[in-house]
């Protein structure tokens, strides 16, 4: 080999090692555009997702303090007392006599939020109250204010909170009823009752039945010569103890999205999406136990009225929901 072809050779050597000098230059070059690019595009989607994030967040937080001004405007200054329990006022409305609907049935149901146990007071339709200074029967006063007046009077009435209600008409009550395709239970009497004006008739035979929806509507609306008003009650809520069971029962499971169903579009209500998530959590920990049920004390008088005896009220109502130490935050916490 001659000295000329030893010279041409290092120079091709030395020309291929500066050309891929350069390519690992351009490429490192290239490499630091690259990531300069991609770090600018992380802050800009980064700033644009915390835009939007701060939007969304901005969005939720001013509908959550709308429903806690609406949930305060409802059922007034919160009582410490009731924080372990969901109150529900559930009332029954149908068309009184002028075709302004009333309350006809009329019940607070309560859950206690850590065991699911429930209790059920009932209050007859006729109880005399007051409102604004003007005094009348709580099922007529529906008419008056709706739902939130309602409320206030049953709050007052019974010296508790009330933290959500449901209504109910007789039409829909009746089609809940055959989705659950009926309900057995024993009709204490004969009962036969017909009012041409309000197009009622009623004829029940004494005996275990199996009613359908408007046969429940008819044993529940009832009002017998012997007990009156008691009676009705006693009567709803033997029903109530009857169909609470029949919820817990597998074959329900089925039926629960036309129940659902019913409950969002045919009933109206006062929860809201965030009470919804609280009393579907509450709901999954009913108790098998069938309710404590208790009729609100009290006295029919001449008049057909039943008079509140507030005294007795009191001592019921502390006996179904006994006053609990609350403990404040700063002895509540442990040394670390």
């Amino acid at each position: 080999m001659t000295a000329n072809t030893t010279k041409a050779n290092i120079d091709k050597k030395r020309k291929a090692m500066q050309r891929r000098q350069r390519q690992k230059f351009l490429r490192l070059i290239l490499a630091c555009v690259l990531l300069a690019l991609a770090g600018s595009a992380v802050l800009f989607v980064g700033a644009g997702i915390y835009k939007i994030g701060s939007a969304v967040y901005n969005e939720f937080n001013s509908i959550y303090e709308g429903y806690n001004e609406r949930k305060t405007a409802r059922s007034g200054p919160a009582d410490p007392q009731f924080e372990g329990y969901t109150n529900i006022l559930i009332l029954g409305v149908d068309d009184g006599a002028q075709g302004e609907q009333q309350a006809d049935t009329i019940f607070v149901l309560s859950f206690a939020n850590d065991t699911g146990k429930s209790r059920l007071i009932s209050i007859p339709r006729d109880t005399w109250v007051t409102s604004n200074s003007n005094p009348g029967r709580l099922g007529a006063m529906y008419s008056w204010g709706g739902a939130n007046l309602m409320v206030r009077q049953v709050s007052s009435l019974l010296g508790i909170s009330i933290h959500q209600y449901v209504i109910i008409d007789m039409k829909t009550f009746a089609e809940l009823i055959d989705i659950l395709d009926g309900i057995d239970i024993y009709v204490e009497e004969d009962m036969n009752y017909d009012d041409p004006n309000s197009g009622l008739s009623i004829h029940l035979s004494q005996g275990y039945q199996h009613l359908n929806g408007e046969e429940v509507q008819k044993y529940l609306r009832y009002r017998g010569e012997k007990l009156g008003d008691v009676g009705r009650v006693q009567r709803q809520q033997k029903f109530v103890k009857a169909i609470y069971a029949k919820v817990l029962q597998l074959e329900t499971i089925p039926k629960l999205p036309a129940i659902a169903e019913i409950f969002r579009n045919k009933m109206e209500t006062s929860a809201e999406i965030f009470d919804s998530a609280h009393l579907a959590n509450v709901l999954r920990r009913m108790n098998s136990e069938l309710p404590a049920t208790t009729m609100l004390p009290g006295y029919e008088n001449s008049e057909g009225l039943w008079i509140p005896d507030f005294p007795q009220i009191q001592a019921r109502m502390s006996e179904l929901f006994p006053a609990r130490d609350i403990i404040p935050p700063e002895e509540n916490e442990t040394d670390e």
